[in-house]
């Protein structure tokens, strides 16, 4: 089945989970997209079985609190931020739940982590207005970077660079192999008045950069050029919380949550909103993924659904 505008308006919630207690904080597929890992502001840690459509495991990490948890390339460890003691990443051994390995460094709020597509790097970006690189077998930051403001950074595909957004108003590229050398290109953006860049995605082509904020609008630029392409707007944020905004696994379409529990989708290419869906979110939809391999899209606030398309024969 191909994505098409017809298919993602016939999108359904297909099943609701209600495993956690307070707000799901990150959701992360596995590259197979048979899994799904969640981390939540109640300490847990649940992992769900896309094909069955069941919660496989729930963990807990009561001790430092879970954030942006996501999956290394071993589907059995997972990397997230702390909420208590301090702000250390830590890597984990979903197996038997057991710490590998610590990373300090940071000394306020972690609010980017990014894994490489293709190693054992990963990027992390925090309040103390530094982006670290680091490798996951050694707990020295293998790269720093300071900045003038709140950073957000992400990986493109081939996981060659990266791009960093600096204080909502400027993305700057970097090459992985020579990033001390500062970035090859910087792209200025007119700077949102009210509001701040919280999260940044290229399209799994490497052709567009999603930049998604905590107000009521969301930016789609050209990751060559730099050159704005489309603002999607009208969807609800009235709460100021960052909303995460994902790509489909075709770059076509954008899909974002709300602060009434609706998702919203549009077409990358027309800048045109193709749908509106309904879901019985409680709270504001701040996660939204689309399965890597599978035509199935998860959500979640505090409760976690799963969305896939039924199209009448």
């Amino acid at each position: 089945m191909k994505l098409t505008d017809n298919v993602v308006r016939n999108f359904k919630v297909a099943k609701i989970f209600r495993e956690n207690t307070d707000r799901i904080n990150r959701i992360d597929f596995s590259t197979c997209g048979n899994t799904l890992i969640s981390s939540s502001d109640d300490d847990s840690i649940v992992i769900y079985d896309c094909q069955n459509g069941t919660p496989k495991k729930t963990l807990n990490s009561k001790k430092y609190g879970v954030d942006l948890i996501c999956y290394t390339h071993a589907v059995n460890t997972a990397l997230h931020g702390s909420t208590k003691v301090d702000d250390t990443i830590r890597y984990l051994s979903l197996h038997d739940n057991k710490y590998i390995r610590y990373f300090p460094g940071h000394t306020k709020k972690v609010v980017s982590l990014n894994m490489s597509p293709i190693n054992d790097s990963f990027l992390s970006g925090s309040l103390d207005k530094t982006i670290r690189l680091w490798d996951l077998r050694s707990q020295n930051c293998q790269g720093l970077m300071h900045l003038p403001g709140r950073p957000v950074a992400a990986f493109d595909p081939e996981g060659l660079i990266f791009a960093a957004g600096i204080n909502s108003e400027c993305v700057k590229l970097y090459d992985l192999r020579s990033f001390d050398r500062g970035p090859f290109t910087t792209f200025k953006l007119t700077q949102d008045k009210d509001c701040d860049w919280t999260g940044m995605k290229f399209s799994p082509d490497g052709k567009l950069i999603l930049i998604s904020t905590n107000g009521q609008v969301l930016r789609l630029i050209d990751a060559f050029q730099g050159t704005p392409l489309q603002t999607f707007m009208g969807f609800q944020n009235n709460k100021g919380v960052a909303l995460e905004a994902s790509f489909s696994p075709d770059s076509r379409f954008a899909f974002c949550g709300s602060t009434d529990g609706r998702i919203h989708c549009w077409n990358t290419e027309t800048g045109v909103k193709v749908a509106v869906m309904n879901c019985d979110h409680p709270g504001p939809v701040q996660c939204v993924q689309f399965n890597p391999r599978y035509m199935m899209l998860a959500t979640a606030c505090t409760n976690m659904a799963f969305w896939l398309p039924y199209i009448d024969d």
